[in-house]
């Protein structure tokens, strides 16, 4: 990867990518891309940024060549919980943008890496260990899109030769970002309601298990992904890749070690925890680990007092 286009900059995976990005291969090598939300002071100003909607396809046209771009990390996307309040909108984006995306890299010879989802599977799908490749069918509008952006990924690889790339995110855990509207978003606001209330309500049950990953392991996966010999790849689309499993009663016993008189309530949304139900409480990542030597470095407990210590000193200066 020579010269790097980035959508969805200003979301969860974008912000924190990106400056791992331009450490790596130069702040005027990565161009940042967004759409609703203005980049904060760093990211706008450390190498390009412009303005985006994946919808426009002659938009994405002109940035890659005026860029020369080679490689795209396609990040833009409606999440879950928003997706199925707007699923019209959640196609037009997630779909019609990404295929824009791979039109234009079919076109100029770019590289695409696409992030799926631990949505991408539904309630047939088995939820202990799910295998790499199993039975899929999702229930909701975003694992729908992911779904057929996976298999529209896979298909401009043999019919195109678009060298298209991607994982199955879990549930992403983070201090920089805000949550953006996903069913596992309650992995980080909780942590901003233990720092600063204390107390907790949420909208999971208790038991509600699910795969987990923290941020810093999810943008070594995107780029280690992109980085290995495509030689190596048997799958290119969709690697199930996964660090820790747990439930909201997991991760406050955790939270309580450091802050003993934390306490949680629990208000159940139907909406999210019907999601939460239709998901995989474990993926096998045996095939990434295999193909091109996924290993996490974060467990919960390193998760928790990584989050606890950024949040606090964020939360202490703001």
């Amino acid at each position: 990867m020579k010269n790097i286009l980035v959508t969805g900059a200003t979301g969860q995976i974008g912000s924190e990518l990106i400056p791992v990005l331009r450490d790596k291969y130069g702040n005027q090598a990565v161009v940042a891309a967004g759409h609703s939300r203005d980049p904060d002071t760093e990211l706008a100003e450390a190498g390009p940024f412009c303005k985006l909607d994946v919808r426009d396809a002659a938009g994405i046209e002109q940035v890659v060549a005026h860029y020369r771009i080679d490689a795209i990390f396609h990040l833009a996307s409606l999440l879950s919980a928003v997706a199925e309040r707007e699923p019209q909108l959640a196609w037009d984006i997630n779909i019609n943008g990404l295929i824009n995306v791979l039109d234009v890299a079919r076109g100029r010879g770019c590289a695409v890496f696409f992030p799926s989802s631990i949505g991408a599977f539904g309630p047939l799908t088995p939820a202990e260990n799910t295998p790499q490749d199993t039975i899929q069918h999702p229930n909701t509008m975003y694992g729908i899109t992911k779904v057929s952006g996976e298999l529209l990924c896979g298909y401009y690889h043999k019919r195109y030769g678009v060298d298209t790339r991607g994982v199955r995110y879990p549930g992403l855990i983070s201090y920089k970002t805000p949550p953006g509207g996903g069913t596992t978003d309650y992995a980080v606001e909780i942590f901003y309601s233990a720092l600063k209330h204390g107390r907790y309500e949420c909208f999971l049950a208790a038991d509600t298990r699910l795969d987990m990953m923290y941020m810093p392991d999810a943008i070594e996966a995107a780029i280690r992904l992109m980085e290995c010999d495509g030689q190596r790849l048997m799958h290119r689309n969709g690697y199930n890749v996964t660090a820790m499993s747990f439930s909201p009663a997991d991760i406050t016993r955790e939270i309580k070690k450091h802050i003993p008189d934390f306490t949680v309530d629990y208000k159940v949304d139907p909406v999210r925890q019907g999601i939460a139900d239709s998901w995989p409480r474990h993926m096998d990542d045996s095939v990434a680990r295999k193909e091109w030597g996924w290993q996490p470095q974060f467990d919960l407990p390193d998760t928790v007092a990584d989050m606890l210590q950024h949040l606090s000193n964020r939360l202490t200066t703001s």
